[in-house]
């Protein structure tokens, strides 16, 4: 077994393969760029090593400066994780060359499932079953195209080098067909630096279920069963769960003799991933093979019961595999979340900003949180904007699925848009509880799971309105303990009017609705809070009193109208985030509208909507445009955004041009929209 390895990636990947190592008794060596100096997996590791500016390809894609990292650590072996290098053969190579071994599988094996074209036609010589399409080497657009049209749509571009959901379109016309192309093309070459494309047959009602497959070194191969990951967005996987529900004997056996056929096509050794799409008649068909750990690891090892790392560390070593075939089993059910940040309600568009508070459920024997960020860290632009990956546990799926949804009711973060909510809203939808699955499935089901969870005002609102009385009084009493007169009435924020009750009144935006609330203080040192906007009026009485610590620090404990309610309150620029068992609520002031202090109205023009680079202006300045045509198109944290045109009209001037780095919120373009007839 190696003495110590170095982790060629960064993250929650990074953390947990530290994590088995160190169990292991092997010492750990990190990489780091500018951007994650003070990162979870540099604190984590033995030791760190600098080796490049933030973007990723002037840092962790740098093959040389992680072999330099390796050599001057002394390390003996580099895992890869996932992402960045772990699928690049020539740095597979390279390690070969350097005497530092490559946890992972030979770059024959690499290379061959590389390209996806290369690939089908690997796995059709070997007997593996394919979704018909095309994979020649023909890749003039012309020719592309007269093969999804006599395919008829609608059909997928995927990119050969590709992987993660990059450089894949689904394509539903003809006329689509060539932007989608360019796009396509466009997405594929920033990630993998290639542009071929293949194009696939789009099933429009199936399964996407992938097999985890194991090899050692002396030939010997095992499946660890299924996963099923159909619940996607931007044909990226968004909840997973193992076994694939429904799944019986005779399809699991065969979907797992075709995947070690097809690992054995290609000699296979250590971990890899064999993805196919299921259709309702039990028929599969391969789609690609992921030759790396995959993200979604963790659920095949709760109900497997082993540690994968482990057995990856283990097999590069020169180990034979821990268990045979008939020695594995399955036991319970799985299901695996994965918390971005990014909004649901905005095309799932990933968003940047500071953890300013970050509670993750307790973990137990049912609950696991693989994460590679604390709180007060950043989501930056230059990466992935995974926040951690939620894991449960139980005896059969119903009970992990209540498992899940109770970690997520759990899970608190403030200071970004988080996905956590469309988490739970799908999660908690009737047909995912019924384990009606296909890849189309948040489309099919966008009514119930994007709705927002509607808002008890009559509990929210006494909650939030007694949070910002006591903290006023609570910030009152500490300045009135620093001054020099400490008995000022200047410091008093009990409410009191000369002549009339005692009051606090605010201008609240509570989850996007104004409202007026009012809490009156009572004799009993409880209060009657009163609120009302445009359709809604309450009332609600308060019991306790200021002194009696209902707040103490950022948990609130209340009885309104008899009924005991705990919440935690935490402020970030300005919001405040309330968080209960059953909801988060956003809320802050509203200031007093003073007018226009400059009088002058932004002119008409289009927003950049995150922090990211400008790839590519399809039109140009002074251009007819028609509504929804491309007009620019950004690209930050691994995604590409099209901006279009709102309406018909004229691009009058960019702001920035191709290859400029924009943040979140800049103008981008003046567009003046044509007159109505």
């Amino acid at each position: 077994m190696f003495d110590k390895i170095l982790i060629a990636n960064r993250g929650e990947i990074a953390c947990r393969v530290i994590r088995t190592a160190r169990k292991l008794g092997i010492r750990t060596v990190a990489v780091y760029s500018d951007a994650d100096v003070d990162s979870l997996h540099v604190a984590m590791a033995d030791e760190a090593v600098h080796i490049g500016a933030a973007p990723s390809k002037e840092s962790y894609l740098l093959a040389d400066r992680v072999l330099e990292a390796a050599k001057l650590t002394g390390a003996q072996a580099v895992h890869p994780g996932y992402g960045f290098l772990s699928e690049n053969a020539a740095f597979s190579a390279a390690c070969k060359a350097n005497n530092i071994v490559f946890i992972g599988p030979p770059v024959g094996a690499i290379e061959a499932m590389g390209s996806k074209s290369a690939a089908k036609t690997i796995m059709g010589k070997a007997g593996v079953p394919l979704v018909p399409g095309y994979h020649g080497d023909d890749q003039s657009p012309a020719v592309l195209k007269q093969h999804a049209d006599a395919m008829g749509y609608p059909v997928l571009l995927k990119a050969t080098a590709g992987g993660g959901g990059k450089g894949m379109r689904q394509v539903w016309s003809s006329e689509e067909f060539d932007e989608a192309l360019e796009a396509a093309k466009r997405e594929s070459l920033s990630s993998f630096g290639d542009d071929r494309m293949l194009i696939e047959k789009y099933l429009t009602q199936p399964r996407h279920v992938e097999i985890q497959v194991f090899f050692d070194q002396q030939g010997n191969g095992v499946f660890l069963f299924e996963r099923d990951c159909s619940v996607q967005r931007r044909h990226q996987k968004v909840i997973e769960e193992a076994p694939a529900p429904g799944m019986n004997e005779m399809v699991r056996a065969a979907m797992g003799d075709a995947a070690l056929l097809a690992a054995k096509a290609i000699d296979y050794e250590g971990a890899g991933t064999v993805e196919f799409l299921l259709d309702k008649d039990d028929t599969f068909y391969f789609m690609e093979m992921n030759t790396r750990l995959q993200v979604e690891h963790p659920v095949t090892e709760m109900i497997t019961g082993q540690d994968l790392v482990e057995w990856q560390l283990r097999v590069a070593a020169g180990q034979a595999l821990p268990l045979s075939q008939d020695q594995l089993t399955i036991n319970g059910h799985s299901f695996e979340a994965r918390i971005y940040a990014e909004d649901p309600n905005n095309d799932f568009l990933p968003v940047t900003g500071t953890l300013s508070y970050l509670q993750p459920p307790e973990e137990s024997a049912h609950v696991r949180v693989d994460t590679g960020v604390l709180q007060g860290d950043e989501v930056s632009v230059y990466y992935d904007p995974m926040i951690a990956k939620l894991i449960v546990w139980d005896e059969d799926r119903n009970r992990a699925l209540a498992r899940l949804t109770q970690a997520l009711s759990e899970y608190r973060i403030s200071g970004t848009v988080t996905n956590v909510e469309f988490l739970y809203n799908l999660a908690n939808s009737e047909p995912f509880r019924k384990a009606d699955l296909d890849t189309g499935f948040i489309d099919k089901h966008s009514d119930l799971i994007f709705h927002k969870n509607q808002i008890e005002l009559k509990k929210y609102l006494p909650l939030a309105t007694l949070y910002l009385i006591l903290k006023r009084d609570q910030d009152a009493s500490t300045q009135a303990s620093q001054s020099s007169d400490p008995y000022s009435p200047w410091h008093s924020a009990a409410g009191w009017r000369t002549g009339a009750d005692s009051r606090h009144d605010y201008s609240l935006l509570i989850n996007g609705t104004e409202m007026t609330v009012s809490g009156k203080v009572l004799n009993d040192g409880g209060f009657d809070i009163s609120a009302s906007s445009d359709d809604v009026a309450l009332t609600a009485r308060v019991s306790g009193s200021l002194s009696s610590d209902i707040l103490k620090g950022d948990q609130l404990h209340a009885n309104i109208d008899g009924h005991r309610i705990h919440a935690t309150v935490v402020a970030h620029d300005g919001i405040y985030s309330l968080f209960t068992q059953d909801a988060t609520v956003q809320f802050n002031l509203i200031a007093p509208d003073c007018g226009d202090l400059d009088g002058a109205a932004g002119a008409a023009g289009l927003s950049a909507p995150m922090n990211g680079t400008i790839v590519a202006l399809p039109v140009t300045a002074e251009s007819p445009v028609k509504e929804g045509q491309a007009i620019v198109i950004m690209e930050a944290m691994k995604m590409e955004h099209t901006i279009r045109a709102p309406a018909d009209g004229t691009v009058v001037e960019f702001y920035f041009k191709e290859g400029d780095l924009v943040d979140g919120g800049a103008e981008l373009v003046n567009f003046e929209a044509a007159e109505s007839e």
